[in-house]
């Protein structure tokens, strides 16, 4: 497991914050505006998502006990989002076969990311499943309604992307979004102990 567990670190929140913040980047720079609203409005939607299936099992103790439910993965939804989306726009000048075949490397990486989690012990089977298909959502509906209106994606975009990647990528270091969740959770619930949670 030892060797497999940086692949953990795929779907860590603050990397899909700072990645998905770099493909939005790309798009705005090659004028695809409609995939580019599909791609943040859903992103940001699923991430909210997460966040607040934490927030409400920590403060109220929600989920569904019998499945070992507490909680969506953060880290499955964040690797199921990223990387369809990412190989899409990567192989977006090739065939659609090169395209299918990169949505789908992207979807595995996602479902590998999510057995690791479950191997390891940090998410329930049924954790890891629900935010897998939450961020296979992400992907896969923002590819459906926007691919239509991005006609290509020169590399040159990437001028823009990188530069987002490692500004979002630093500002992440301290944004803290446990605390946060924590806070958040104490303050809506008005619960000074919350109840046990691994945040991813």
């Amino acid at each position: 497991m030892n060797m497999l567990t940086p692949l953990l670190h795929l779907g860590d929140p603050r990397l899909a914050i700072a990645l998905g913040a770099a493909l939005f980047a790309w798009l705005l720079a090659a004028r695809a505006w409609r995939m580019a609203l599909c791609w943040g409005v859903l992103l940001c939607g699923a991430l909210g998502l997460v966040a607040a299936s934490k927030i409400w099992f920590l403060g109220w103790g929600g989920g569904v006990p019998s499945l070992g439910f507490k909680a969506l993965s953060g880290h499955a939804a964040g690797a199921s989002a990223l990387f369809p989306m990412l190989f899409w726009m990567l192989l977006h000048g090739r065939a659609e076969g090169w395209r299918r075949a990169g949505v789908a490397l992207g979807l595995a990486l996602g479902a590998l990311v999510g057995v690791l989690l479950v191997a390891d012990g940090q998410h329930s089977l049924a954790e890891a499943v629900a935010g897998w298909m939450l961020g296979a959502a992400v992907s896969l509906a923002s590819i459906r309604l926007g691919a239509a209106s991005v006609p290509a994606l020169p590399l040159h975009g990437l001028l823009w992307a990188v530069p987002t990647l490692l500004a979002a990528a630093w500002l992440m270091k301290f944004a803290h979004l446990g605390y946060w969740m924590i806070r958040a959770a104490r303050l809506l619930s008005g619960n000074a102990r919350l109840y046990p949670l691994s945040i991813d």
